[in-house]
């Protein structure tokens, strides 16, 4: 009979825990948190000391009953939540709800599942951090005053079914002020010029750029002006005037936090951060690698941290030694440095075990857990190998009073980038190396190119850009970026078209209602303080409870006014050309928990709806009917025949009018 258990969070690291475990252990998931506010209440007493009010969540009394049981027959109980602020509140959670407070019991955390880590928690056991529990008591007030005070105000005001939140209205702000920054964009005109130099015995010109006009930097803001630089070279002869031979050093990356993760993931893999904080998440709690088990190939996935233990640190260096040479080998590794709050109690995202590499576990991984290991494996990789050094020429021509410039660059020492290139780095093109250019080369104008530009407005956010900038801006912590962009994308207040983000009407609405009511919930700046009063808390310096007190009057204040000062507003349905089959009437595009379907505007006399397919603008090659976009039950995009099942045409392939699709 077992003695000792193991409370974790997740099922899927029962068995990996459980294989490092004896027959002494029994190991069993608490599937999460098991209290928390209740739905239909606020749930805090604002009139009194702000305590909040838990019930058990529904639902999961199955999983308390069974651990009860399990209770009564330990000896001792770990609890092994996962290591963060949200971890801890569930151990503490767990001891009031399995009434543990006169049972021994101990705290234990690990950074990854594996069998040294679990082992060695055991060794060092500890009480629960209460200044942990109260940073996320704190987290959880705020954000439930602020949805429950608002949101019924935006119900009330616009539509039901809308939602604030503490994060998730400053991320939509940021995202509106960036689409207000768009279109009050008015773009300049500006000039380039491109000299194609044949330099005396070379086959092929070199491209020398336009950069000077006595002395100065120079760019051309017309045609006129260019047309005036175009005759005063008519006559110059192009002359090389100085060549600068030198090095230049690529540092090696850092290893992976949670955010720079999300933002190289979409970048290379092209995934959402949904996606990326899902697969991580199963790479970190265990998968069977054939030969070995169930195995953590990866530490914790929520940090902000750039640090590494000393023995993953040793174990890299040694693997590089061995597999690339010691000259691979990084002397010293610079870390991150940042201004803000790091839970520097967690490492970087890294591999549990360099030595496993990405081809030794290939085939016990799906495709996008491999892609996701193979990118995490060779950032940390690359995080302690030697920089890459690169051979330079810069080259400056003169004609007359102008200055042309052209740079080049040879790689001569790999370093890092025999294992890893970043996908904005892969995106670079290679130069051609000038090879025997000098100040006596005679060179020969072939061609000019003047080329008329326009300055570009700034680029819409994507979720990778908008993480980056939420981070930058001390807003939300690692845990928060993917479920506050998942809430405002679900909320339909953001939309996603390619990579980019759009904001909706009704995303307008919201926020214009948030910056005239709640200035201060959407101000970037109060957010950042109060993750910074969080961090407080969470370090013993600040009390969470005052932290509230501060904070609710003001909202009850803004929240009064706003419902007697605020104006209804109404958001008309987009009409669409489907007719109801019922009455006649233009049905209506509406938002449901699947997404888009059209609805009778003649609700409740007419109930009648439709699926909503996207028309592709091309017709069925069997039967002519419109083909549409559609999803498989695990979300894969295909085209059919809107005629379905009466027509039976599908294709994976996007349609063309060129030829006639596959079956």
């Amino acid at each position: 009979m077992a003695k000792y258990l193991v409370i974790v969070e997740s099922p899927a690291k029962v068995k990996t825990i459980k294989k490092f475990l004896g027959k002494n252990y029994e190991v069993l998931a608490s599937n999460g948190h098991v209290r928390d506010l209740p739905k239909s209440t606020l749930g805090i007493d604002v009139e009194g000391d702000f305590e909040p009010k838990y019930i058990t969540i529904r639902g999961k009394g199955d999983v308390l009953a069974k651990l009860r049981k399990e209770v009564k027959k330990a000896e001792k109980i770990y609890l092994a939540t996962d290591p963060d602020r949200e971890g801890e509140a569930i151990s503490w959670h767990l001891m009031f709800a399995l009434k543990l407070e006169d049972k021994d019991v101990y705290r234990i955390s690990f950074n990854e599942i594996t069998k040294t880590a679990v082992k060695a928690s055991l060794k060092n056991p500890r009480k629960i951090d209460m200044d942990l529990v109260d940073a996320q008591q704190a987290r959880r007030a705020l954000d439930r005053m602020v949805g429950y005070k608002i949101s019924p105000l935006l119900w009330a005001k616009v539509k039901r079914g809308l939602s604030a939140g503490r994060v998730q209205s400053v991320a939509l702000r940021i995202v509106c002020d960036r689409e207000e920054e768009i279109n009050a964009f008015v773009p300049e005109e500006y000039w380039s010029l491109e000299a194609a130099l044949l330099p005396e015995g070379e086959k092929k010109p070199i491209i020398a750029k336009l950069a000077e006009k006595n002395g100065e930097r120079f760019v051309p803001s017309s045609q006129e002006e260019m047309d005036a630089v175009l005759k005063d070279l008519e006559s110059e002869e192009f002359k090389v005037s100085l060549v600068k031979k030198g090095e230049r050093r690529q540092k090696a990356p850092i290893p992976f936090t949670t955010s720079t993760l999300q933002q190289e993931a979409s970048k290379a893999l092209n995934f959402p951060i949904q996606k990326t904080m899902r697969i991580a998440q199963q790479l970190y709690e265990g998968v069977d690698v054939k030969g070995e088990g169930t195995v953590g190939l990866i530490t914790y996935l929520r940090t902000d941290s750039t640090r590494i233990s000393e023995e993953a640190d040793a174990a890299a260096h040694a693997f590089i030694a061995e597999n690339y040479g010691a000259e691979f080998e990084a002397e010293s590794v610079a870390e991150k440095k940042t201004s803000g709050k790091i839970q520097d109690a967690h490492e970087a995202i890294r591999p549990s075990d360099i030595n496993r590499t990405p081809s030794d576990v290939k085939d016990s991984l799906s495709r996008d857990q491999y892609r996701s290991y193979q990118l995490i494996w060779k950032r940390f990789a690359a995080s302690r190998m030697a920089n890459a050094v690169y051979e330079t020429t810069s080259v400056k021509i003169t004609a007359g009073a102008y200055t042309f410039t052209v740079s080049t660059s040879k790689l001569v020492f790999e370093g890092f980038m025999s294992v890893y290139v970043d996908a904005d780095s892969e995106k670079n093109k290679k130069q051609v190396v000038l090879n025997s250019i000098n100040e006596d080369t005679k060179l020969i104008m072939e061609e000019l190119d003047p080329k008329q530009h326009f300055t570009q407005p700034p680029a819409h956010y994507t979720e990778a850009s908008l993480v980056k900038a939420l981070e930058e801006l001390g807003i939300g912590r690692p845990s928060t970026y993917s479920p506050t962009i998942t809430t405002i994308l679900a909320r339909r207040y953001i939309t996603k078209e390619q990579k980019n983000l759009y904001v909706t009407e009704i995303g307008e609405v919201v926020n214009n209602i948030m910056k005239e009511s709640f200035p201060t919930i959407v101000d970037e700046h109060f957010t950042a303080n109060m993750e910074s009063l969080l961090d407080g808390v969470a370090e013993g310096s600040v009390n969470w409870k005052t932290v509230i007190a501060n904070f609710y009057p003001d909202l009850e204040q803004a929240v009064a006014i706003a419902e007697t000062e605020l104006e209804k507003v109404k958001i008309e349905d987009e009409v669409s050309e489907e007719i109801c089959d019922e009455c006649g009437r233009n049905m209506v595009i509406k938002y449901g928990p699947h997404g888009k379907f059209l609805a009778c505007p003649g609700f409740p006399d007419c109930k009648s709806t439709k699926p909503y397919y996207e028309k592709t603008g091309h017709a069925c090659p069997e039967c002519g009917k419109d083909l549409v976009i559609k999803r498989t039950r695990k979300g894969r995009k295909y085209y059919g025949c809107i005629d379905y099942p009466t027509c039976e045409y599908m294709t994976w392939n996007k349609p063309t009018d060129e030829k006639k699709e596959e079956k």
